[in-house]
């Protein structure tokens, strides 16, 4: 009897390891570190190309820049995020995990640019922010009702206040950077924000990269924090790759 008890014991001993591990590595899968990394004009580019190389085949206008662009959602792909998607990025404190960083994106993004003379003169793009997709289907369910409370406030809005001169270099399809000024909305609030932008061209498309730093307290924001969630960085980012082209 004596040696059935130990097995027993020792049997218990291992499921309750084999739990444990079992649990831990769940835990991992679910909330590790997996955020995409942030958008860059180079990768970017090579998308910007492979449109612009079929957009040349149609024949379309390579060297007229002058009009209205409107966001282009069929360029690349949201799968891998090569196409146009908006989102955030901030950095989290996870319970058992440490530190952790959340992005949430969604391709659901629309709007137009505005080119007159050597200036952008307009750029108004709206997104849907109930559409935002992170790498965690329980954080995005719980934005739906706290923190973005995407339910209540469905789309993000930014428009530019102020033109922005083409940059040296861009009608040639250079790579180029500026700052646009403009007024971003989310959570039902306007504030003023600097964006800085990398920019391509190419035919008759063109990619905008870009993002600006936000804060949630500047947008009334309640962090929603709980029990895996300890704590989340009020500074993030604002980010998105957007391609235009000719409307």
């Amino acid at each position: 009897m004596a040696g059935a008890r130990r097995k027993f014991r020792v049997f218990v001993a291992a499921l309750v390891v084999v739990a444990a591990v079992v649990g831990v590595a769940g835990w991992w899968l679910l909330f590790r570190d997996d955020a995409p990394p942030e958008a860059d004009i180079d990768t970017a580019g090579e998308t910007l190309d492979e449109a612009a190389d079929d957009e040349a085949a149609g024949g379309g206008d390579s060297g007229n820049l002058q009009g209205e662009w409107t966001v282009d959602t069929t360029v690349g792909s949201f799968d891998d995020f090569s196409g146009t998607w908006a989102g955030y990025r901030f950095d989290e404190e996870l319970g058992g995990v440490g530190a952790n960083t959340a992005a949430g994106r969604t391709p659901d993004v629309t709007g137009t640019m505005t080119v007159e003379g050597d200036e952008v003169t307009a750029v108004d793009v709206d997104v849907d922010m109930t559409t935002l997709q992170s790498d965690n289907g329980t954080r995005d369910n719980a934005l739906q009702t706290r923190g973005l409370e995407s339910g209540r406030f469905p789309t993000a809005t930014f428009s530019l206040t102020s033109p922005i001169a083409l940059p040296a270099g861009v009608v040639a399809g250079e790579q180029a950077s500026a700052e646009a000024e403009g007024e971003l909305t989310v959570h039902g609030v306007t504030n003023e924000v600097t964006v800085d932008l990398d920019v391509e061209l190419a035919g008759g498309a063109a990619v905008v990269v870009g993002q600006a730093p936000v804060s949630l307290t500047a947008f009334d924001i309640d962090a929603p924090t709980g029990f895996s969630v300890l704590s989340i960085e009020d500074e993030g980012t604002f980010e998105f790759q957007i391609f235009f082209t000719r409307a």
